[in-house]
C-alpha cells in the first residue's frame, strides 16, 4: 500500500507530464525539493525530495516524453526571456487532457511549473469533476548534494517513505526506457 502511495505522488508529479515531453532543460545534479500544491482543492500540499544527476533527469524526461510523443496530437513549447511555455493536448486510452503551463526560474537553484489542465473521459478521480479546469503549481528548489546514502532517482516523500525511479517496474510504475 506506502509503495502505491508514493507511485501515485510521483504520478502527481508528472501530472505534468505533457510539459516533461519536451526538452526542458537538465537541472542541477543534486537533491531538490518538490512541492506541488493543487489549487482550489482540499488536498494538502505534497512534499519530496528527489536525488538527481543528469542521465536520471533525462532518463525520466524520456521515459514520460517517448510516450507523450506517441499520444500528443499538440506539443508547443515557446521559451522567452526566462519563462517557458507549454501547450498540450494529449490522449491517453479515453481521457484527453488539455494543458497549458508556465515554467519560470532557473534549473540550477529553483524553478515553478503552473499547470492549467482539462481532462475529458477517462475514470472519475477523487475530487475531480469531469471537464472542470485543474490548477496545480510545482514549486522546486535545489538543497545541495544529495545527502549520504542517496543515489540519483531517489525519491523520498515528507512522511519519510523512499523508493528510486529506477525500481519503478518492480514496483508496478512504468518501466525506465533509455534515451
Amino acid at each position: 500500500m506506502r509503495c502505491q502511495l508514493a507511485i501515485a505522488a510521483i504520478g502527481l508529479l508528472f501530472a505534468a507530464a505533457p510539459a516533461l515531453a519536451l526538452d526542458l532543460p537538465t537541472r542541477k545534479a543534486g537533491l531538490w525539493e518538490l512541492k506541488m500544491i493543487f489549487e482550489g482543492r482540499n488536498l494538502p500540499p505534497t512534499v519530496m525530495k528527489h536525488c538527481t544527476d543528469a542521465a536520471t533527469d533525462r532518463l525520466m524526461n524520456a521515459n514520460f516524453g517517448n510516450s507523450n510523443e506517441q499520444h500528443c496530437s499538440k506539443q508547443d513549447m515557446k521559451t522567452s526571456g526566462g519563462t517557458i511555455t507549454i501547450d498540450s493536448v494529449c490522449k491517453f486510452g479515453d481521457m484527453t487532457t488539455t494543458s497549458h503551463a508556465v515554467v519560470t526560474g532557473s534549473f540550477d537553484s529553483a524553478y515553478t511549473m503552473k499547470v492549467a489542465s482539462t481532462r475529458q473521459g477517462g475514470p472519475s478521480l477523487p475530487g475531480s469533476v469531469p471537464g472542470a479546469e485543474t490548477h496545480m503549481t510545482i514549486e522546486a528548489k535545489h538543497l545541495g548534494s544529495c545527502e549520504a546514502g542517496q543515489r540519483p532517482g531517489d525519491v523520498i516523500m515528507s512522511n519519510g517513505m523512499k523508493m528510486n525511479v529506477l525500481d519503478m517496474p518492480k514496483m508496478g510504475g512504468a518501466p525506465p526506457k533509455r534515451p
